[in-house]
C-alpha cells in the first residue's frame, strides 16, 4: 500500500515583483533574467510568513479533498524557510487549521516535497496512518541577499500542498544524496558565543551557479532515468513530467537527454513564479490540476535537484 492524491492546494502572495522592478535593486536587466533563467516574474510577500502561506495552502488542499483537519493522521512540512528554527512549521500549521495529529519538518532544500511524499507513503504503508497531510512552503525572499543579483533573481515566495490518502498510485522513487556544501548552501545565524572563533556566517542562499547547472543538469535526467527503469516503465509511457522550478535551460536540457519523453511534457511554470524551493512542485501540480489536465491513470513524473547535493524522482499515477 502507497497512497493516492486526494486533494492539492497553494497560495501565493498577491505581491508580485518583475525582471524590471529588480533592475532597480541591482545590475541586471529583464533581457539578462530571461535568457538565463526563463523567470519574467516572482511573487512576493509583503506581510505573509510562511507559516500562514502553508496554512492557506493546507486549507486549500483540505478543501479541495473533501477531508477535514480533525481526520489527518500526520502534517508533514518542507521547508528552509520557516518562521522559526523552533517551533516547526508543521506544528504552526497544525494549530493554524485545528489539527491535533503529530506534525514535524523535513528539510532536503529544493526537492524536500519528494522527500516528504517517500516518507508519507513509509507512514501510510504501516497501516497506521490514513490521511496525511504534505506541505512544501517558502519565503525564500527572507533568505536571499538582496544585494547579490546571480542569487536574489532567482527566487519566490509561496506554498502548495497536498492530502494524501491510503491507495497503490505512489509507484516508486529514486533518492540521491551526495553530502556537501561547497556549491549550494544556507549558513545559520551567526550567533553571539563570547567563546566562538570560527569563520563567521552568511545566513543567506550562497550558490556556485555554474556547478548548480552542471549537476541539476545531470541529475535530473539521471533520476528520471533511473527511477523509469526500477519502476519498468518506458519514456514513452510517461503522460508527464513536474520538475522542479529553478531554470528553465535546466529542464530544457533534462527533456533533450530523455529522447523518449517529449519535450511539451515538460510542465512549466517558472515564468510566473521563480524558483520557490520546496513549494516548487506542488504549485506545479496544484496549477496543473485546476486546468483539468490530468486524467485519471496518467502517469506522472516528479524529480528535483537541490541543496546537499540532492536529487530525486518518483513516479505517480493520477
Amino acid at each position: 500500500m502507497s497512497f493516492q492524491i486526494l486533494g492539492t492546494g497553494r497560495y501565493v502572495p498577491e505581491h508580485v515583483v518583475t525582471n524590471d522592478d529588480l533592475a532597480k535593486l541591482v545590475d541586471t536587466s529583464d533581457e539578462w533574467i530571461t535568457t538565463r533563467t526563463g523567470i519574467k516574474t516572482r511573487h512576493i510577500a509583503t506581510d505573509e510568513t510562511a507559516s500562514q502561506m502553508a496554512a492557506e495552502a493546507a486549507r486549500d488542499a483540505l478543501a479541495r479533498s473533501g477531508v477535514r483537519a480533525e481526520e489527518l493522521d500526520l502534517i508533514l512540512c518542507a521547508t528552509v524557510s520557516g518562521d522559526y528554527i523552533v517551533p516547526g512549521l508543521a506544528c504552526l500549521v497544525q494549530r493554524e487549521i485545528g489539527a491535533s495529529c503529530p506534525a514535524f519538518d523535513l528539510n532536503a532544500a529544493c526537492s524536500a516535497f519528494l522527500f516528504l511524499l517517500e516518507t508519507a507513503a513509509a507512514y501510510i504503508s504501516t497501516g497506521r496512518y490514513d490521511k496525511v497531510l504534505v506541505i512544501g512552503a517558502e519565503q525564500m525572499s527572507r533568505v536571499v541577499d538582496w544585494t547579490d543579483r546571480s542569487t536574489c533573481i532567482l527566487f519566490g515566495d509561496g506554498a502548495g500542498a497536498m492530502v494524501l490518502g491510503k491507495g497503490d498510485n505512489y509507484l516508486g522513487s529514486h533518492l540521491t544524496v551526495r553530502g556537501g556544501d561547497e556549491v549550494l548552501r544556507m549558513d545559520t545565524l551567526p550567533g553571539i558565543s563570547p567563546f566562538y572563533t570560527g569563520p563567521k556566517s552568511h545566513p543567506y542562499v550562497q550558490m556556485n551557479g555554474s556547478e548548480t547547472y552542471k549537476f541539476a543538469t545531470r541529475a535530473v535526467p539521471g533520476e528520471i532515468g533511473a527511477l523509469l527503469e526500477q519502476c519498468g516503465v518506458e519514456q514513452s509511457q510517461v503522460d508527464w513530467v513536474i520538475c522542479h522550478q529553478a531554470n528553465r535551460r535546466i529542464i530544457e536540457a533534462a527533456a533533450r537527454r530523455l529522447k523518449g519523453i517529449p519535450s511539451e511534457k515538460f510542465l512549466m511554470n517558472i515564468q510566473e513564479y521563480g524558483n520557490t524551493s520546496a513549494a516548487s512542485i506542488p504549485l506545479l501540480v496544484d496549477e496543473c490540476c485546476r486546468k483539468g489536465l490530468f486524467h485519471e491513470g496518467d502517469l506522472i513524473v516528479m524529480a528535483a535537484f537541490g541543496g546537499g547535493l540532492s536529487s530525486t524522482a518518483c513516479l505517480v499515477r493520477w
